[in-house]
């Protein structure tokens, strides 16, 4: 595991588009509003992480651990979830669109108004 060190708080910018952050430790981390659009993040441990209305468009998780992270009204379009622990996460009103869910792990998240990958609005 790789330890990460962020500081400040505002992650809106472009600071960490396209970062590589491949098995970064990044359990309890407010990331609210990142730009996190082409970055890679596999096997990132992002557990209980605050991300609502992160963009993660085109993004990698491959095998990221996104549990019970609150992940409302963030951007996944076309991004790769493959393997991805997604239990008991928060994907209210989420895009999923195109995004690869293959072999993620579901359990017990919300899913409320979320777009599918297929287009579909979940209820």
């Amino acid at each position: 595991m790789i330890q990460v060190k962020l500081s400040g708080t505002d992650w809106s910018n472009e600071k960490l588009r396209g970062a590589n952050l491949t098995q970064a430790d990044l359990n309890n981390i407010n990331l609210s509003s990142a730009n996190l659009q082409e970055a890679i993040l596999d096997d990132a441990f992002l557990f209980q992480a605050q991300l609502e209305s992160a963009d993660f468009y085109k993004a990698s998780l491959k095998g990221a651990n996104l549990t019970e992270a609150d992940l409302s009204n963030a951007n996944f379009t076309s991004a790769d979830l493959r393997a991805a622990d997604l239990t008991n996460a928060n994907l209210e009103n989420a895009c999923l669109a195109n995004a690869n869910l293959a072999g993620a792990i579901l359990d017990n998240a919300n899913l409320t108004g979320a777009m599918m990958p297929d287009g579909t609005i979940h209820e």
